[in-house]
């Protein structure tokens, strides 16, 4: 006998070993994997899941609960960080990792879903046990019943600065986004502060799922035989899968005859597809075509009018993503992997060119929350000039009469109408042209000639588009 196993034992509870949780294990290990790796929730999260349905760790309905705890946190993270800020007696940026990742799953049972408060805190606390330990445990116990001392209503009372003396932090703590995003997203809209409101609130909303019907090998009626479909709301090849509907269990999109797309993306290939042409329409090129959404879609338009597409990206793995998009297109198309600032096409080839060049992300909010807390204003000087040369490319790809789609999935201003401005300043042969018609049906695109879609307003993404016609 060790002298250890001697020692008396101390009065109390006899030791419990902690109860594991499937779901918020799971939740846990895709907040870790996006902290430490700098990966993406809609990247790290479906392996998860997958992993732990085959090991029957999970059904649909804990899918559904794991899905809502890594986003609603990841989305909320700016308010619950005030909120635990008022809750630990040192800075936050002292506290470990791991340990503000568990806390800020427990506030955002607390304050953002419907668990009854003793479940969230004691499953929050079980949690802790088997990822952090007892002793940490303690204390995630102790700020967790300090958060349940009041709802999110009191609690933003207390953290959140008053609108009249700091509107853009009173927003940025409300809402959830950095203050250099509210402060950039407020001057893109240009309007009051129902506006910024609406916007901000509807980056934190869950997005549905918009599904693709590829033309001449889907169709939305065929999608819409899928359970809790609907039509979109502007495209005609979209299908909305609304209370939570897995792509994946759809078989057209399993054929890769229909694919996954949001419908402002749809928007901006068929802007592009439908601009008046002066001349030939035999030659499309899409010059940032990863990973092959919009390429796929203007492949088919394409075909359908004897047109061949030729889809360019420079990074080989997403090119091979572009191929797979591709692959079974109704007509001739090519992939090539290719620098678009160094183009392997002569000058004049092309009738068609979409250029949707890489920028900050900042109209994707609602499909990848962790972006808001990654990005830094100075991205945007890291972004501009290969947005800016990226744009030459494509006015120089096209033909006489021929017309360049300029588009991001980012409403700052800076990605959007300046890099226009500024290019069209050194190409006095261009000239832009109003998208709006081509869209019909839309509401709400502003004074154009350019479009911007929102969130808010149209329930897509914030993608931009001008569309530029080469004159000489």
């Amino acid at each position: 006998m060790t002298e250890q196993s001697r020692r008396p034992r101390k009065p109390g509870k006899p030791y419990r070993r902690p109860q594991k949780d499937p779901v918020r294990i799971l939740a846990f290990d895709a907040l870790r994997a996006v902290d430490e790796r700098d990966a993406y929730a809609n990247l790290v999260l479906p392996p998860l899941l997958s992993k732990a349905r085959e090991k029957g760790d999970i059904d649909g309905r804990d899918a559904a609960l794991a899905t809502e705890l890594v986003y609603g946190t990841l989305r909320r993270q700016g308010t619950y960080d005030a909120i635990l800020s008022a809750c630990v007696d040192r800075p936050l940026r002292d506290v470990d990792p791991p340990v503000l990742d568990v806390l800020s799953l427990g506030v955002h049972q607390l304050l953002g879903t419907r668990i009854p408060t003793h479940a969230a805190v004691s499953a929050t606390v079980e949690l802790a046990r088997v990822v952090l330990g007892d002793g940490r445990a303690k204390f995630v116990n102790a700020v967790l019943r300090k958060v349940a001392q009041d709802d999110l209503d009191a609690w933003l009372e207390r953290v959140a600065p008053p609108y009249d003396e700091d509107p853009e932090d009173h927003l940025a703590v409300v809402h959830s986004h950095p203050r250099w995003v509210v402060s950039a997203l407020w001057d893109s809209l240009g309007g009051g502060r129902a506006g910024i409101e609406e916007l901000l609130a509807a980056d934190n909303e869950r997005p549905e799922v918009t599904l693709v019907a590829r033309p001449g090998r889907s169709t939305t009626e065929e999608l819409l035989g899928e359970p809790a479909a609907l039509p979109g709301r502007w495209s005609p090849y979209a299908v909305r899968l609304t209370e939570g509907g897995e792509p994946g269990s759809v078989e057209a999109v399993r054929e890769g005859r229909a694919g996954v797309q949001d419908e402002g993306s749809q928007l901006v290939a068929l802007a592009l597809a439908g601009a008046p042409l002066d001349g030939p329409d035999r030659a499309w090129l899409d010059g940032c075509a990863g990973p092959g959404g919009k390429a796929a879609l203007l492949a088919a338009l394409a075909a359908g009018r004897g047109a061949v597409l030729l889809a360019s990206e420079k990074q080989p793995h997403r090119a091979g993503l572009v191929a797979k998009a591709l692959a079974g297109n109704p007509g001739p198309y090519q992939v090539v992997a290719a620098d678009g600032t160094r183009p392997p096409w002569r000058p004049g080839t092309f009738d068609r060119v979409l250029m949707d060049v890489p920028c900050t992300g900042l109209g994707a909010l609602r499909r990848r929350p962790e972006a808001r807390w990654r990005r830094r204003p100075e991205d945007l000087d890291g972004f501009a000039p290969l947005q800016r040369s990226l744009l030459r490319t494509a006015l120089e790809s096209v033909r006489v009469g021929g017309v360049v789609g300029y588009a991001t999935c980012s409403p700052h201003l800076a990605e959007t109408r300046a890099v226009v401005d500024d290019v069209l300043k050194q190409y006095r042969d261009a000239e832009l042209i109003d998208a709006r018609p081509l869209l019909p049906g839309v509401p709400d695109l502003g004074d154009g000639p350019d479009i911007q879609l929102w969130p808010h307003l149209h329930g897509t993404d914030a993608m931009y588009l001008a569309l530029i016609r080469r004159t000489g």
